[in-house]
């Protein structure tokens, strides 16, 4: 997840700890956010299936206002790159090395966490292994957010150039754009059925709608650059952006958007598959809570413990991220042993809150040894891999990469895991340079 962070040539003590706090804070919030959405269903003690929190609680909707935080990670991400990247475009440096070496820096814990899922997968094949099944497609639709995030990364020139012409006018641009492609996918052509703009948007399929899977995504892309370069900023303009991302959700909603800005099923009125116009005001609120907010935590942040907090948490992010939900298989079996109430109904009924904290609880505890392994065998790696600089080679390895997480996502465990790890193996091999240099060049060097 510290894929965005700044040059490794960089000082230390000059990196700013506000972006990586706004980060850290963010991955413990989809952390336990997939842990709560998750729910077991027990039949005579055994987990047989599970169902999602927004499936069986519809008040669940306005949660994800909160838990959605991928626009903040765009944002975050953009602003702490968006130097580098001016740098590159004023030396005439391919900016395609540079994403080279990101993409390179995912793929390799990925294969870790792909090769580990395969073997889960063909253990489970040989001894009829019960829990892998209900949590199949659970062990890998997070990977989403890496293919999302490496798509918008690969543009991050083209909003730094955006930006140095356009300034915010660039951010107007898009959300225009964004605008005219849900009008287009809702059919509107009378002003009085703009009132039910969501209501038509989300019965339309995708269609020109799969547009905004670029532009609702660049729109957090091009306000971080902005805000990096002191665009906007201030306690008045927080509370102003705070303010209206909430007037823009509630009319959203009234227009018929779903409440919720996550999935919880395929098939159903989504936000997210493709991104509507609503997903927008999730952006406006979190900008507004990182500008009211940035006053006060850059203060904390001045404190030694606070601050070394962050630093670990940044660490973790890229394992933490892509194990959490491998926690979930230890923990039902760890609830089913020792009987607790990890299925403990639905939304309303006495002691279904009391279950989720068993539940997560029960993934704290498995997942704390993952971490540990994960951890020790990642520093044990070589750290400093150069990526590759064939424009060809990359763009082969991009694809693989992108192949290997379309079919992890779309298959599940089994059979995802086995297409997805070939294909982002292929592309950890591809994204390097062969041979490796003797002496490892830092601006084109990917941590382990």
């Amino acid at each position: 997840m510290d894929s965005s962070s700044k040059d490794a040539s960089e000082p230390q003590a000059s990196r700013d700890r506000y972006p990586d706090a706004l980060r850290a804070g963010a991955l413990l919030v989809v952390v336990f956010g997939h842990w709560i959405a998750t729910l077991p269903r027990l039949e005579n003690g055994l987990m047989t299936t599970t169902d999602h929190l927004l499936l069986v609680w519809t008040g669940a909707g306005v949660l994800t206002w909160v838990l959605q935080v991928v626009p903040l990670f765009v944002f975050v991400s953009a602003a702490v790159s968006a130097d580098g990247a001016q740098r590159r475009l004023e030396q005439g440096h391919r900016q395609l090395h540079w994403w080279a070496g990101r993409a390179l820096g995912l793929a390799r814990p990925t294969v870790t966490y792909l090769a580990v899922l395969v073997a889960f997968v063909v253990l489970a094949a040989y001894t009829g292994g019960r829990l892998l099944g209900p949590l199949n497609h659970s062990l890998t639709v997070h990977l989403w957010f890496l293919m999302m995030l490496l798509g918008v990364q690969a543009l991050l020139p083209l909003s730094v150039w955006a930006d140095n012409r356009w300034g915010l006018k660039a951010v107007a641009g898009l959300l225009l754009i964004a605008a005219a492609v849900d009008l287009l996918r809702a059919g509107i052509t009378a002003p009085g059925e703009l009132m039910e703009l969501g209501t038509r948007v989300t019965a339309n399929g995708g269609g020109i709608g799969w547009l905004n899977a670029i532009v609702v995504w660049l729109l957090p892309q091009q306000l971080g650059i902005a805000w990096k370069r002191g665009r906007f900023s201030g306690l008045g303009s927080g509370l102003a952006l705070l303010l209206f991302g909430l007037l823009w959700l509630a009319a959203a909603v009234a227009s018929g958007y779903p409440v919720a800005m996550v999935d919880g099923a395929f098939g159903v009125p989504s936000n997210l598959l493709p991104p509507t116009l609503a997903l927008v005001g999730v952006m406006w609120v979190q900008v507004g809570v990182v500008l009211t907010c940035e006053g006060p935590m850059r203060r904390l942040l001045e404190r030694r413990r606070i601050d070394r907090v962050v630093t670990i948490l940044g660490a973790l992010g890229m394992p933490l991220y892509l194990w959490h939900k491998l926690a979930e298989l230890p923990a039902a079996w760890l609830g089913e042993r020792l009987g607790l109430p990890i299925d403990a109904g639905i939304p309303g009924e006495v002691g279904f809150w009391l279950g989720r904290l068993w539940w997560i609880v029960l993934c704290i505890v498995s997942v704390a040894p993952v971490m540990v392994a994960v951890v020790t065998f990642e520093m044990s790696r070589k750290r400093d891999v150069v990526s590759a600089t064939g424009t060809p080679v990359i763009l082969v390895g991009g694809a693989a990469l992108l192949g290997g997480i379309i079919a992890s996502l779309a298959l599940g465990a089994l059979p995802g895991a086995l297409f997805g790890l070939a294909g982002i193996a292929a592309a950890s091999w591809l994204l390097r340079a062969h041979p490796q240099p003797a002496a490892t060049s830092t601006s084109r060097s990917t941590p382990a």
